[in-house]
């Protein structure tokens, strides 16, 4: 595995994209997809309708194939390298959204779905998502809502979290991708890299580090059994710690288990290397989610606040 942008240099040069370092944190990258790259993936998509993409999963390979040619075959490389580096591990993808011909909103999303799909599996393969009964899910964030989880509250701050918690599947990536956003104030995505939150060595040294707790799901996720593993369930090939934890669905068994999560979730959320990434609409987060915490800052209340995220979640490619 190539593990670094001057590595890559010197054997493939990124074509239909430029990449640079998130302003506010080195370790996000960020791909800009240029004009003419978006405007010969909207011809290639014409081939992969959204709806063939969801009945025929080979046509999910198909369509990647088909934009990393169109990158010179550097896309796949370059996305793959970022996601595997544990000093980076994650990038903001963009691209113009003018730069495109979609005729109508529908069309535009189309072009997104299909988007995200080619990414996802450049990089690996998404899990079925039991939320969106697909290998991706939609969902909306509105002013008023009555779910049974902090995802679609508009009003209150989504703590930090890794995804794939309660779910027996491996989830090594998790792109989030914005697709229409109206009356929106605020709402922005936050990020911590593991290896910037001052606290880790308290938490992954704690005698319950790697203990296992129990973690369930509310009824709107369709997880309908409970799973098993520790907050530091893994290690890298560098003996540096993978994290799985979101604080909603942990289940301790004890007080000791309870106070040790309660007290991991305060550190997380007083941390200060957290940082802000506003998403524009048609831009996309992808990241490692074993060294990646994300979770979203409240919204300024507005009646007619309405934003629809896409997001996919699965394993790297073997």
């Amino acid at each position: 595995m190539i593990s670094s942008v001057s590595e890559l240099n010197a054997t493939l040069e990124p074509t239909g994209f430029g990449v640079t370092s998130y302003v506010a944190n080195k370790r996000l990258q960020v791909i800009s997809l240029a004009d003419e790259t978006i405007e010969a993936f909207e011809k290639v998509a014409n081939d992969f309708p959204v709806q063939a993409l969801e009945y025929k999963p080979f046509l999910r390979f198909a369509i990647a194939e088909a934009f990393d040619k169109i990158c010179n075959h550097s896309l796949g490389v370059y996305l793959s390298s970022i996601l595997h580096d544990r000093n980076r591990g994650g990038f903001f993808l963009k691209f113009d959204c003018a730069a495109t011909k979609a005729a109508d909103k529908k069309a535009l999303v189309d072009l997104q779905v299909q988007l995200s799909t080619a990414i996802s599996h450049l990089i690996g393969l998404p899990n079925f998502d039991s939320m969106g009964g697909k290998y991706y899910a939609r969902f909306t964030v509105q002013n008023i809502d009555t779910s049974d989880s902090y995802l679609r509250q508009a009003h209150r701050r989504l703590e930090l979290h890794n995804d794939g918690t309660y779910v027996n599947e491996r989830t090594d990536f998790v792109l989030m991708m914005k697709l229409i956003e109206e009356n929106v104030e605020g709402g922005d995505s936050l990020l911590l890299h593991l290896d910037d939150w001052q606290d880790l060595e308290i938490f992954c040294n704690h005698p319950l580090a790697r203990q296992s707790i129990q973690w369930g799901a509310p009824s709107s996720k369709n997880i309908h059994y409970k799973t098993h593993h520790p907050v530091f369930f893994e290690e890298d090939k560098d003996g540096k710690p993978h994290m799985l934890f979101i604080d909603q669905f942990a289940e301790p068994k004890n007080r000791a288990e309870g106070l040790y999560l309660y007290e991991m979730g305060q550190s997380l959320e007083a941390e200060e290397n957290c940082f802000n990434v506003p998403l524009p609409a048609g831009s996309m987060l992808v990241i490692n989610n074993h060294i990646w915490l994300h979770g979203r800052d409240k919204f300024v209340p507005h009646d007619g606040l309405h934003r629809e995220l896409l997001r996919q979640r699965g394993i790297f490619a073997k």
